[in-house]
């Protein structure tokens, strides 16, 4: 009993020994500022870390306040979104260099469902005039309580996403339909951000073409533009484009970039509110912003039906351009970028920001830049701009009140800036790849005419279908041995590869599945010039044919036989009747034995018995066969020939170059058999050349082997097959030479 104890004790100890390494590997994946948090230099990396951190958090002040107004959100909530998930980001993110919070295109996405669950229309009041109001509060706690469900679900599809390891879903996303979206969304924000530069107050459309709706209606509304709020927008976008204009071409000498957004904030606020201008000019501001911090509030989760589409949507939008910045700073730094532990991050970053009345977040462009630029090193430069934005919730975000909205406005076009330039994407893509132009245009197009989250299902969808109709419509080619070497490729497009005779070596440039089995299939006899269903067609006629001749054949030398036998007989029985023994040696027989008599007097010739017919089809070329003796293969691997023949001889082999492949299905192995059977039956052999393991494994798991088509028939490259086939008899021969080079 002792004993039994003591073993379980040790087997105890060895486990708990064996799980505390992979214990701590599990926490330092899953929570990686516990790696590299304890090993902090503050010496390398504590200034760069400081200066890039105060010049984020003075950037995160502005866009957070600006890009609220996107999502129809209050100013302040721009600035919790700017706070807390910045700070979940420096637990669980992995990338050192990009900034989390804000971005005009998500802002967008979620305005674009808090416009639609909470329109004005469902919030209007009557006044004492029976004039129409809207009760602002209201609408904006309602639309407060939106966000944050949507946010929440949205990061709740991300953590799912990250823990089953999904983080490839964003490969889908391809660089052109990222680009064109996002150039597509900046449309979008722009066109809603007209509305605060001219003072006008637009109807509100949803679906497709509310784009286009909107921009008729402010062209409509342009006669009553508020002059005033037009010279506010105008002098700070002159003065925004000129100073960010001087910070690009003088950033090398600059120590810092000039924060030009945040001084015409505090410049504009000071004018408005001493100028009077919100009484004097009427001109719009941001009202009062609450200083503090809120209690979490759990997300009404009676929404997340409404909102789950739009929630996946931001999901992937929002992790495809996080991840592809993060993959970016982190190639050009020479770390890694852990693209499931991304998803975790940026998923934890909004479901917990959900809770603190933050809307969604990913990685900004510009406020990255200048986190890289300055000398940040880590995310510690996130903790510090954090702590900007949270001093300026608690102490000085209500001295904004009086900002006019019409300068946030400015700086979110002015920031737009990096997203119109992707339309210099159109030339270059034109010249280099047209199907990932194409690509490009569907997606901006249906994003400016179907919105947002029908624009993204589409481009998506039509992506996808590029990527079916490559696969459908790959290259076909007949490859050649280029002289010299053991390469063999396209005849079309090099002119140094010759084929050989007698011999097709056919190649697709895609993968053989369902989709495209068919026309591999027509491709092979279209290129190899053997029609297999003629040929079978002629074979069989011919077949039959000789069968008729064999039979008709038969029965004339059946009767010939016969008529022979009669007169035989007759002669013989004259020749003894007479007395004439000595001219036969042997005669007659049983009933029915074949006669036979040998004459010592006459040599008669083997031709007189019959004729006989050959099948040409079924017989081998001479020459070809006289040639084996003098032609073959050494033990070098080259390949020699003693003479050419006189004429060419048709196609006896094919081999199908198959490394292209990565898997099969069923149809693929079942086309394959075909291949192999049909051509067999018109005395052509065929060669599996190039096979991967995995698709050798699936023609196995599928049956395609058997002992009429076995693995013998497999060759690890395309130049073993040529050889298996010039060592077999009866095949001709052809002949390398060492000393060539290929030219295209």
């Amino acid at each position: 009993m002792v004993e039994s104890e003591e073993f379980i004790i040790k087997t105890t100890v060895t486990i708990l020994w064996c799980s505390v390494p992979r214990l701590k590997q599990a926490a330092l994946s899953w929570i990686p500022v516990l790696s590299w948090l304890p090993r902090y230099s503050f010496r390398d990396n504590g200034v760069g870390d400081l200066v890039s951190g105060c010049s984020v958090g003075i950037m995160h002040l502005p866009q957070g306040m600006a890009y609220a107004l996107l999502a129809s959100l209050r100013p302040v909530f721009g600035l919790y979104t700017s706070l807390y998930p910045v700070l979940v980001y420096f637990i669980f993110g992995t990338s050192r260099h990009i900034s989390i919070g804000t971005f005009a295109v998500i802002s967008i996405m979620v305005g674009s469902v808090t416009e639609r669950l909470a329109p004005d229309s469902n919030f209007i009041v009557n006044g004492t005039n029976e004039t129409a109001s809207v009760d602002l509060d209201a609408r904006d706690a309602f639309r407060v309580q939106i966000a944050c469900s949507l946010t929440v679900l949205a990061g709740i599809f991300q953590i799912l996403l990250g823990v089953v390891r999904f983080g490839f879903v964003v490969t889908y996303l391809s660089e052109p339909l990222v680009r064109g979206y996002t150039t597509g969304s900046a449309c979008h924000v722009c066109v809603s951000q007209l509305k605060y530069l001219f003072g006008v107050t637009p109807a509100r459309f949803t679906g497709p073409l509310s784009l286009i709706y909107t921009l008729v209606d402010l062209c409509r509304l342009l006669p009553q533009t508020k002059v005033p709020e037009l010279v506010v927008s105008l002098v700070a976008l002159s003065v925004l484009i000129v100073v960010k204009e001087v910070n690009a071409c003088y950033r090398q000498k600059l120590p810092l970039p000039i924060p030009i957004e945040i001084i015409v904030i505090i410049a504009a606020t000071v004018i408005t509110h001493f100028c009077g201008l919100t009484s004097k000019y009427n001109v719009d501001v941001v009202g009062e912003i609450p200083s503090g911090l809120k209690a979490p509030q759990a997300p009404d989760t009676t929404l997340f039906s409404e909102v789950i589409a739009d929630a996946f949507a931001i999901a992937i939008v929002g992790y495809a351009i996080n991840i592809s910045l993060g993959k970016t700073f982190a190639l050009k730094h020479g770390y890694k970028v852990d693209s499931n532990q991304e998803l975790v991050a940026l998923g934890l970053s909004n479901t917990i920001g959900g809770f603190f009345q933050c809307y969604s977040v990913t990685s900004s462009l510009s406020r990255s830049l200048v986190q890289e630029s300055t000398g940040g090193k880590t995310q510690v430069a996130g903790v510090i701009s954090s702590i900007i934005v949270l001093v300026t919730v608690l102490k000085i975000g209500s001295l904004f009140s009086d900002l006019p909205k019409a300068v946030l406005s400015t700086i979110v076009f002015v920031n737009l800036k990096g997203m119109f330039k992707q339309f210099t994407d159109v030339p270059l893509l034109w010249k280099t790849n047209k199907v990932d132009l194409l690509v490009w245009l569907v997606t901006f197009t249906s994003t400016i005419l179907l919105n947002l989250d029908l624009g993204l299902a589409v481009s998506i969808g039509f992506s996808m279908l590029t990527v079916i109709f490559r696969t459908q419509l790959p290259r076909y080619s007949i490859l050649g041995h280029v002289s010299g070497t053991d390469l063999y490729l396209d005849t079309e497009t090099y002119k140094e590869a010759k084929e050989i005779p007698g011999i097709k070596i056919f190649r697709s440039s895609a993968t053989i599945y369902y989709t495209n089995a068919e026309m591999y299939l027509e491709a092979l006899q279209e290129k190899s010039g053997i029609e297999v269903g003629k040929l079978l067609t002629a074979k069989k006629k011919r077949d039959a044919k000789l069968r008729r001749q064999q039979k008709k054949e038969k029965s004339k030398n059946k009767k010939q036989q016969s008529k022979a036998e009669s007169h035989l007989s007759t002669m013989t029985e004259r020749k003894v009747s007479a007395g004439q023994k000595g001219d036969v040696d042997v005669f007659a027989g049983h009933k029915g034995d074949v006669v036979v008599v040998f004459s010592r007097r006459t040599e008669t010739s083997t031709d007189e018995l019959g004729t006989g017919r050959v099948n040409w089809a079924y017989q081998h070329d001479a020459a070809a066969s006289d040639s084996d003796s003098d032609a073959g293969c050494h033990d070098d691997g080259s390949i020699t020939q003693a003479s050419p023949p006189p004429c060419a001889s048709a196609t006896h082999s094919v081999v199908l170059d198959v490394s292209t492949t990565s898997y099969v299905d069923t149809v693929a192995a079942k086309t394959l058999k075909n291949i192999f059977r049909d051509f067999r039956e018109i005395d052509v052999d065929v060669y599996l050349a190039g096979c991967q393991v995995c698709v050798v494994e699936q023609l196995e798991t599928a049956g395609f082997f058997s002992e009429s088509l076995p693995k013998s028939w497999l060759f690890v490259s395309v130049h073993d097959a040529v050889l298996h086939i010039l060592n077999t008899p009866r095949r001709t021969d052809f002949a390398l030479d060492m000393t060539c080079s290929t030219q295209m």
